[in-house]
This record gives C-alpha cells, structure tokens and sequence, in this order.
C-alpha cells in the first residue's frame, strides 16, 4: 500500500507527527511519501481559470505541481495534515489545494481518486480543529474520495513534545481505530450515497455545461450516460 502525507507546514510539529503515526499503521517506511509545504510547492493560484478552460498544462505552475499530482495518482491513501493557523488550515495547505479545483466533481475528476481513501488531521493547542479539518476534507470529498476519516485533535501544547502521554495515548488509539477501517476497506473502497448523488448531477450538468473542456472529459469517459469511474 502506498501512502503519501501532504504537510501543511515545514514543522514537523503534532500534526505531522499525528499523520506519520497514521501512516506508519498501514505501510512500510518504503512506501510512504512526504511533501512539505512550502518547501515542495511554494505557488499561490493567479486566478487565470486556464486549468479549467484550456487543460490544467496550461497552469503557469504546472511543472511545480506535477510530481506532486503524480504522487497523489500513485497513492492508495493520502494524509493531509495541518495544524490550526486563525481557524483554518495553513495558507500553504490552502495554495495547493486550490491548484486543484480542475479536479473537483464540478469540473474533471481523476477516476484514480474514487479508490482512494483519505485522512485529514489536525492540532492546535486550543480551538479550530474541526474548521482546519473541514478545509482539507472539502477538496478530498469534492476530488471524488469515497472515504474519508477525519483524526483531529486540541492538544493543550505547541509542539509534540510537550503533549501529554495520556492525550498521545488516546490519539495513538482513534490512529488504530482508522487504520484497522482503511486496511478493511483497502481494494474495495465502498462509495456512499453522497458521493454517488453529487456524481449523477455532476452527470446531468455535463450533457450541456458551459465549459466545453469539461463536457468533453465527462463525454469522452462515458459518465454523462451510465458509466461510474467507481465501477
């Protein structure tokens, strides 16, 4: 099984660690990939909309940001980690997810993501976590990801060391509960009602849609009939 952690900081701090836990549950140290965030995609999307009309090649940042898709294509989970900045995820976390909305349902979803499962994890050492993790799962769920595990957590403390053993513990604990889930489901991911209900209008939008690019992807794919990229 291949994982890859996306971290939103360069700190190795509580979420990475969280998130490196995670992974090391389900995959040898050989198969797990790390990009940090900036230091691997340091870009903030200009708003060009040339993703969506002419081909995400078009995107000036392409080059940057194709080993990393790459590695999401090669993946059997993603981890997506962020520690709370003001509410929400980090604004490096944020830039690269926003490179990505050619891939949202709306638009041309990769059928490779509706096999995957995912974890979104976040700390702070007070309030935010439930905000910083809806970030992340919006583009996983929007990407096509059928399963979707959340591992949040406050944890009193600014960096790893410092939390206590019992919260580590307890952290450690829901880690196994998901994993034990994700190697159950591992090469049969089911995909739930929702995903299945946004996909079909998704569907009946592309027979006719407004962006000429998309309504040829989903054509081409046979999803505007009855074919599913699930199937």
């Amino acid at each position: 099984m291949r994982v890859l952690i996306i971290s939103g900081t360069a700190h190795k701090g509580s979420s990475y660690s969280i998130g490196r836990m995670t992974a090391e549950k389900l995959a040898k140290p050989e198969e797990i990939d790390e990009v940090f965030l900036p230091r691997d995609f340091d870009e903030f999307c200009c708003g060009c909309t040339n993703c969506f009309t002419k081909g995400e090649a078009t995107c000036p940042h392409y080059g940057k940001l194709r080993p990393i898709t790459e590695l999401i294509d090669a993946a059997d989970v993603l981890i997506l980690t962020s520690p709370v900045y003001v509410y929400h995820c980090t604004g490096q976390m944020k830039a690269l997810l926003d490179h990505y909305g050619w891939r949202w349902m709306a638009h041309r979803p990769e059928e490779k993501m509706f096999r995957k499962q995912a974890v979104v994890v976040s700390t702070a050492a007070g309030a935010g976590v439930k905000s910083a993790m809806k970030d992340m799962a919006d583009s996983c769920f929007f990407w096509g990801i059928p399963q979707i595990y959340k591992l949040g957590r406050p944890v009193a403390a600014t960096d790893w060391e410092s939390v206590k053993p019992e919260v580590k513990e307890s952290i450690s604990k829901k880690a196994d509960s998901i994993a034990k889930r994700i190697l159950k489901r591992q090469g049969n991911v089911p995909v739930p009602l929702k995903t299945r209900g946004f996909f079909k209008i998704m569907s009946l939008m592309q027979r006719n849609g407004w962006n000429k690019a998309d309504m040829d992807y989903w054509k081409a794919k046979g999803w505007t009939e009855s074919k599913r990229p699930w199937k």
